[in-house]
């Protein structure tokens, strides 16, 4: 019989996309209120790989992600879910933008092997969490390299987005020896 133990805290990841800075801008200052210092801001890259968003958040999408330096318990996730579905919801009533959808975040975590997202849809490689909420693993860590699966989204798959999450596990390394 196996023994448990309990896990190493990660690093929580927030990915935000939409076409207004301001949107952006908003996430940015959410989520430090709510998770402490940001320890890795990436570029806004262009978000180009599909137009499945373009019905409800228009065209022009810019995609960033935070990497908060307080590192978390992974049972976490749930909640951060909740509160950034809250989140999405509170932005799009009071920003007073044409779109439906003028913001979509998605919580996630990173340790030294994977990098996972939550999300509301299950599907055959989602794990269920709790509370309506599942968990994909979207990269891993292998031959010292950030590596797809069949089914990560192919933005996940750009190099710029892996040079940013093999920065965010260096920092995350760092921030796990010094306790």
């Amino acid at each position: 019989m196996g023994s448990t133990e309990h896990p190493a805290k990660v690093m929580r990841i927030l990915a935000a996309f939409s076409r207004h800075d301001a949107a952006l801008d908003w996430t940015r200052d959410w989520a430090i209120e709510r998770w402490g210092p940001i320890a890795l801001e990436s570029p806004r890259f262009e978000f180009t790989e599909t137009q499945y968003y373009e019905s409800t958040m228009g065209d022009g999408l810019k995609k960033t992600f935070f990497a908060f330096s307080q590192l978390m318990e992974a049972t976490e996730l749930v909640n951060d879910k909740l509160r950034t579905n809250d989140a999405e919801s509170e932005y799009a009533k009071d920003a007073g933008l044409d779109e439906s959808r003028p913001l979509n975040l998605d919580p996630g975590y990173l340790t030294d092997g994977k990098f996972l997202l939550a999300t509301t849809k299950d599907h055959a490689h989602r794990i269920y969490l709790d509370q309506g909420i599942y968990a994909e693993i979207t990269l891993r860590y292998y031959q010292k390299r950030w590596q797809p699966w069949d089914w990560t989204y192919p933005d996940y798959c750009r190099e710029d987005f892996i040079e940013y999450f093999t920065a965010c596990r260096d920092v995350y390394r760092k921030l796990r020896t010094e306790g």
